[in-house]
């Protein structure tokens, strides 16, 4: 558990193999991706408390979506 906000924390290699996101790039394509996961790809490590994919959720909704991260010097 993460005592900062009490939600549980997993790690992309904890999930079953067909639910991460390189795997299922590989096997389904980039349309089967959300933006999150695409950039989870990119980052290829979260931070403590977050996997990838979160911080991928973070950086999305924190900058505007795509467009936005795209602005960030």
């Amino acid at each position: 558990m993460n005592d900062t906000n009490s939600k549980p924390t997993y790690r992309i290699a904890d999930l079953h193999e067909s639910d991460r996101p390189r795997e299922r790039l590989a096997s389904l394509g980039p349309q089967a991706l959300t933006n999150a996961e695409l950039l989870a790809i990119l980052l290829r490590v979260g931070v403590q408390g977050e996997n990838a994919v979160e911080v991928g959720q973070r950086l999305l909704q924190g900058f505007g979506g795509l467009r936005g991260l795209h602005r960030v010097p």
